[in-house]
């Protein structure tokens, strides 16, 4: 029996439709994805050992991609596999990797992944290999919740090692010395997940590959890369960014899928003058409460931690009210205790709950078994995100659902009014930026810590000199010249891994202190740039499922101070920006890009309500400016821009491209920093400008720059397409700046175009 059947007693599903959009809404797709069969490869020069254990464990055929991966890279070629969700990527790596220990047992490999869950997963599918080839790949997870004598253990023993970025950048290449045997031996580094290495991320892990690059050098070993992505559009180029290396790119699936439909429905408008809508939130648990008191197996995602802490609130009240279990239901995300998360994936395989809620944490490749429903709480930011979280549901074979609730943010209405946007699309470019200086110096300076430098070696592909040479200078390199090539050796007392996150661009970071109980607690951490407009005094921060009000934003101390609070709201930041270019690196039209200094002030915050998503009141910010050099891109306004209509066509403009830009940038909102200057310095014209929200910038500026008229023409799509009659939130903004100010911003739009692109 189907899921249509399930939900609604008929396999054609006529009901489906009628039964959602009798919740009030609109269903603005429907789509069906009829099933594919499979296509297979040859094992080929796979060590017919390892063929029998495969048989074993029920692996009678590759699939053509794990195929063809896994040949390149027992021929010693770098690969990325390029595949949807539940295709079988893990094959493409295991393979390889147990060949080379069954002809040498010594010969090591090196498992990365992004999440805690992921490597235990994986541990858990290598067990069972090696238990069918006779045990001889030794397997050990090795990162923050690993217990002291395991980590001697893995050090002396393990053909695998399975680690995370993190746990590489801290705790393994300062303390190459104590892997030696490991390092020489090391024959492959998997990359798994390698799409969610972007933005900051992916800067440092491009910089981290470098370091664990050199190490290898250093014991003589060349390690093969094995990585594997969900479908963006750029796999080889961003591989090849991250590794400094030619991939070669496996693309074509080969697994079967079966059929599948997709939905977008948008809730109600309950308020036409506002164009305010039903909570995204409420309906999503209102169509998931039903599908699970009908035993349709569920995943619900959203975006917030605080969202899944609501939404099982809600999703468990309705259970109980149905004569249910209503631990039928839990919750999955970041702040739970690593066994409670080992728990609940295990009691998903084994079909023990009915649903889980859970942030974009379990949109990876974690074993949960077999789902029948997917219901997306808004749009997950990215299409490649939303593909992944979509392929959740089906896994075993079986037929499946997925339904996009839409919020009323703009870039979800904007997919709700243009479903064929979304359905035509490629996939979003991955952008990193090695070069970022602040995350280029972190990590030349824990390369030094690691080996010496000599004073012509390459750091990713270019020369540091004038890194080293900076460091020497301040001491915390010493410069010798012993032979021809001088060399730089560390001599500072720092421990220069532990001085950074790899999740910002720079090292300076206030902690997140809780003082409820009258002690002292960190809780988390956040950037110095991002603190002044999120924990602000009188900002609402959560965390572990929890509301904090932050009390005091201590700049001296680098300390925000919170207090647990329920307030039923979140609150929104807005801020000042003065911008000035410092060097142009690139113009065509009436477009540039190059560095710039931003300047932020932050000044009042909006209450936002949890449930709805109204603004519900507003308050003043009073802190100092902070001043940041990024990259970004600009869009120098016609001449005849200068009058007040103008002026707000500009500002209807740049509400756009904020909306509109992270669907093509593969970023958060909160990435990108969108401002108008009436006469922008430099430029000496009115001009938008979109700035890269990170200190040095991580490359989406020049992504705007990139794909400058493909946005342009999204954003005019987006008006155009808006059902406002002249301006909202959704696409230009507030109406009512001016009649006919709607087709103004249209208008301007055009005019650029015309002249630009």
């Amino acid at each position: 029996m189907g899921i249509i059947s399930k939900l609604f007693g008929a396999e054609s599903g006529p009901e489906l439709a009628e039964w959602i959009a009798a919740l009030g809404g609109t269903v603005t797709c429907r789509e069906t994805f009829a099933a594919r069969a499979a296509v297979y490869g040859p094992f080929g020069k796979i060590s017919p050992r390892l063929i029998a254990a495969l048989k074993e464990r029920g692996v009678d055929r590759l699939y053509s991609h794990q195929s063809e991966a896994a040949q390149c890279a027992m021929e010693g070629r770098d690969v990325v596999a390029v595949t949807p969700t539940a295709s079988g990527k893990t094959l493409c790596y295991n393979i390889p990797v147990a060949d080379a220990v069954i002809a040498d047992k010594n010969a090591c490999a090196l498992y990365i992944f992004p999440t805690k869950a992921l490597a235990q997963d994986q541990l858990t599918e290598l067990s069972e290999l090696s238990a069918a080839l006779g045990g001889p790949i030794k397997a050990f997870t090795y990162d923050g919740d690993t217990a002291k004598q395991a980590r001697a253990k893995a050090r002396g023993e393990a053909n695998v090692v399975i680690t995370n970025a993190d746990m590489l950048n801290t705790g393994i290449l300062p303390h190459h010395t104590r892997w030696a045997r490991f390092f020489r031996n090391l024959r492959y580094i998997v990359v798994d997940e390698l799409h969610t290495y972007r933005g900051i991320f992916g800067s440092h892990a491009a910089n981290l590959f470098s370091r664990l690059e050199r190490i290898c050098a250093f014991y003589g070993a060349k390690a093969v890369f094995i990585c594997c992505s969900a479908t963006i559009a750029n796999p080889g180029g961003h591989a090849e960014a991250l590794t400094g290396r030619k991939v070669h790119v496996v693309s074509g699936n080969g697994a079967p899928s079966p059929r599948k439909e997709f939905m977008i429905y948008n809730p109600a408008v309950i308020n036409k003058q506002s164009g305010l809508r039903r909570s995204s939130l409420f309906e999503t648990a209102r169509i998931s409460s039903y599908a699970m008191s009908r035993g349709v197996s569920t995943i619900i995602f959203t975006r917030t931690r605080a969202g899944v802490e609501l939404l099982l609130k809600y999703l468990r009240r309705e259970l109980a009210r149905r004569g249910l279990d209503p631990n039928l239901v839990t919750g999955y995300r970041g702040g739970y205790l690593p066994a409670e998360r080992r728990a609940v994936e295990l009691a998903l395989r084994e079909g023990r709950l009915l649903g889980v809620v859970s942030t974009n944490a379990l949109e990876l490749g974690v074993d949960i078994g077999s789902l029948d429903l997917v219901v997306l709480n808004g749009y997950p930011g990215s299409i490649a995100s939303t593909w992944q979280q979509i392929g959740r549901a089906g896994r075993r074979g079986a037929s499946s659902l997925a339904v996009m609730v839409a919020s009323a943010l703009p870039i979800d209405q904007f997919i709700a009014s243009k479903p064929q946007w979304f359905l035509g699309s490629p996939t979003e470019l991955a952008r990193i930026d090695p070069l970022n200086p602040y995350i280029r110096v972190a990590h030349v300076k824990c390369a030094s810590f690691e080996l010496p430098f000599t004073e012509d070696e390459t750091f990713g592909g270019e020369y540091p000199e004038e890194i080293l040479e900076y460091l020497a200078r301040h001491g915390v390199l010493h410069k010798s010249r012993r032979s021809e090539r001088a060399a730089y050796h560390w001599q500072d007392a720092s421990y220069p891994a532990a001085e950074f996150s790899m999740r910002s661009a720079t090292s300076d970071t206030y902690a997140i202190t809780d003082v409820s109980s009258g002690r002292q607690k960190v809780i988390g951490t956040i950037d110095r740039h991002s603190a002044p407009t999120q924990l602000f005094p009188g900002a609402v921060y959560f965390h572990g499922g929890e509301g904090y009000v932050a009390r005091e934003l201590d700049a001296d101390g680098m300390r925000c101070l919170v207090e647990k609070a329920e307030t039923g709201y979140y609150t929104e930041g807005e801020s000042s920006v003065r911008i000035s270019v410092n060097e142009e690196f690139a113009s065509a039209g009436s477009f540039g890009w190059g560095e710039v200094t931003l300047a932020v002030t932050p000044n009042f915050f909006k209450k936002i309500k949890l449930s709805t998503h109204e603004n519900i009141g507003t308050g003043e910010i009073s802190l100092p400016e902070e001043e940041m050099e990024t990259t970004a891109c600009w869009i120098v306004l016609p001449s005849s821009s200068g009058g007040k209509a103008e002026t707000e066509a500009a500002n209807g403009l740049a509400n756009l491209i904020r909306n509109v830009a992270p669907m093509f940038l593969m970023c958060d909102a909160g990435d990108i920093q969108v401002t108008t200057r009436p006469r922008a310095p430099v430029i000496n014209r009115g001009a938008i400008f979109i700035a890269d929200n990170i200190p040095g910038g991580v490359g989406l500026a020049e992504g705007v720059y990139e794909l400058k008229g493909k946005l342009l023409r999204a954003c005019l799509e987006a008006i155009r397409s808006c059902g406002c009659q002249d301006g909202c939130p959704a696409c230009a903004g507030a109406s009512g700046a001016f009649p006919g100010f709607k087709k103004k911003v249209g208008e301007l739009i055009g005019e650029i175009l015309e002249g630009a692109c």
